[in-house]
């Protein structure tokens, strides 16, 4: 269950919030996905299986490097 929002939180308190309910979200996606592994109930091929994950991971590896971004540090001194 998300918390909900309090208009005094922090931006941290605001991210543990938001980042929680994503990443829950996600991850029931996931499960779902994998639902479709039963052959009893679905037909495909391994190379639709392989786009289908070779696309999940380009995008979690965008989605990482956005949060790896190195900080720029600068001094004239």
């Amino acid at each position: 269950m998300v918390k909900p929002k309090i208009d005094n939180e922090t931006k941290e308190q605001k991210f543990k919030r938001i980042a929680t309910a994503r990443t829950l979200r996600i991850l029931e996606d996931l499960r779902l996905l994998g639902n479709c592994a039963n052959t009893s109930t679905y037909s495909y091929t391994q190379e639709e299986v392989s786009k289908i994950f070779s696309t999940i991971e380009k995008e979690i590896k965008r989605i990482k490097a956005l949060f790896d971004k190195p900080k720029v540090e600068f001094s004239l001194e």
